[in-house]
């Protein structure tokens, strides 16, 4: 089994800056890539940001310029530096993960969860 623990969440006001982190567990030969998406209420869950293994990342337009994903190979963990935040980014986080197991199985991973509140 592999799992993602994610952290980092809260309440920020506008303008203020977070930073998540997903941690990655289990029995893991390697990662692929890892991600960050979000679910706002009342919407679907969309990307916001994903890296490779190698280091290549892509942002979902609303974010370019103010988030910034990126990853330590040695630890399993991803991360997200969001700045200028917005109420408009309030949401639950979701770290992803394409992680090859130690069984040579390759295994799509969602963590739990983590909720960012922006006020305005």
């Amino acid at each position: 089994q592999v799992q993602l623990v994610e952290s980092g969440g809260g309440l920020v006001q506008a303008g203020g800056s977070l930073r998540l982190s997903c941690a990655a567990s289990g029995n893991i030969a390697s990662i692929n890539s890892m991600g960050w998406y979000r679910q706002a209420p009342g919407k679907q869950r969309e990307l916001v940001a994903r890296i490779t293994s190698g280091g290549n990342t892509n942002y979902a337009d609303s974010v370019k310029g103010r988030f910034t994903i990126s990853r330590d190979n040695a630890k399993n963990t991803v991360y997200l530096q969001m700045n200028s935040l917005k109420p408009e980014d309030t949401a639950v986080y979701y770290c992803n993960a394409v992680v090859l197991s130690t069984g040579y199985r390759y295994l799509e991973v969602w963590g739990q969860g983590t909720l960012v509140t922006v006020s305005s």
